[in-house]
C-alpha cells in the first residue's frame, strides 16, 4: 500500500505543513483501529485515507483523516495534499475537479493549469464570543482585542493588536490542552492584521494552537481560514484575501468568500513516496 509525505500551502520541501496520504484500493473502509495506528505511525499532524467513491473516472473521492491522537471532521493542508498526490498520479487531470465525500460534507477540489489547487469549504463565520480565564495563562499573553467562536469549527479565535503579539507567542501547550474541559474542544486561532500588506503581499496573519487534537502548534491549518476568511473580509471590507500562517515553518494562502463558502487556493509539493510493508497492512 502506497503512503506519501507531501508539504502543503508550499512550493518548497520542508515548508509549509506536511501531511501523510494513504491512497486505499476500491472497497469499504478499513478498520479504523488501523487508521488510528498509522495516524499515530507518522506522528504529523494529519494522515489522511483516501478511496474512490465510484468509478475513479468520475473524480469522486472520500477522504477521512487521523491525527495523532483522534479522527477530525475536516482538515485543509491534508484534503490539498490527499488532490495534489490524485493530480500527481493523473488520477485526476489538470483543469478538472475532484469532489472528497467527508464528515464535512463534499469538499471540492480544482486542479489549476499550474498545478495549484483551490480548495472549496465551508465557511465558518465567527460570532463575538468570550475566553476562559485560563488562556491567558496558557498563551502567556492576554494581549487580545477580540474573541471569537467558530461554530462547528470547533476552534476559539482571538484578533491581536498588531502582527508581532501574534509573532511573539510562546504557548504552554500542556495548559492549552486542558482548554479542551472549558468549552474549546479543537484548538485556538490567533490573528491580526498585517503590520505592512503592502511590503509583505499579505493582509493578516495567524497561528493555530491544538487543545483537543493532540497537536502543538499546526504550521498550516487550512480549516481554520474557514474562519479567518469571514472575519478578515468584513474587517478590511473585501472578499478577496491572502492570509500567511506565522508559524516556524510557515504557509501561505489565498483566499476568498463566495456567499457561504471559502475558497482556499495553495500548492504543494511530494517530499517521500513509499510503500507500507506487508505486516503494516494489517
Amino acid at each position: 500500500m502506497r503512503i506519501r509525505i507531501i508539504d502543503a500551502f508550499t512550493d518548497e520541501p520542508f515548508s509549509g505543513n506536511p501531511a501523510a496520504v494513504c491512497l486505499l484500493p476500491e472497497g469499504p473502509w478499513p478498520d479504523e483501529g488501523w487508521m488510528a495506528r498509522l495516524g499515530a505511525e507518522m506522528n504529523l499532524s494529519e494522515t489522511a485515507f483516501v478511496r474512490p467513491a465510484g468509478p475513479v473516472e468520475d473524480g469522486r473521492w472520500a477522504i477521512r483523516w487521523f491525527t495523532p491522537a483522534v479522527e477530525v471532521d475536516l482538515c485543509g493542508h491534508a484534503t490539498l495534499a490527499a488532490a495534489h498526490a490524485l493530480a500527481s498520479d493523473a488520477l485526476v487531470a489538470p483543469g478538472a475537479e475532484v469532489v472528497f465525500d467527508s464528515n464535512s460534507g463534499p469538499l471540492r477540489a480544482r486542479i489549476a493549469e499550474d498545478g495549484s489547487i483551490r480548495l472549496d469549504f465551508p465557511a465558518n463565520p465567527p460570532k463575538p464570543g468570550a475566553a476562559p480565564e485560563q488562556l491567558a495563562a496558557a498563551l502567556g499573553s492576554d494581549a487580545w482585542i477580540g474573541v471569537w467562536e467558530t461554530g462547528a469549527l470547533g476552534d476559539l479565535m482571538l484578533e491581536f493588536i498588531d502582527e508581532a503579539s501574534v509573532r511573539a507567542l510562546r504557548p504552554d501547550h500542556t495548559r492549552l490542552a486542558a482548554l479542551v474541559d472549558v468549552g474549546i474542544p479543537r484548538g485556538v486561532i490567533v490573528t491580526a492584521r498585517a503590520d505592512d500588506p503592502e511590503t509583505s503581499g499579505y493582509d493578516f496573519v495567524s497561528r493555530w494552537f491544538g487543545t483537543g487534537v493532540d497537536v502543538g502548534e499546526d504550521p498550516v491549518t487550512g480549516s481554520a481560514h474557514t474562519a479567518l476568511t469571514p472575519l478578515w473580509a468584513a474587517h478590511l471590507n473585501r472578499d478577496t484575501l491572502v492570509g500567511h500562517q506565522a508559524s516556524r515553518r510557515g504557509g501561505t494562502l489565498k483566499l476568498h468568500l463566495e456567499g457561504d463558502r471559502v475558497l482556499i487556493t495553495g500548492t504543494a509539493v511530494t517530499v517521500l513516496d513509499g510503500t507500507l510493508t506487508e505486516a503494516a497492512t494489517r
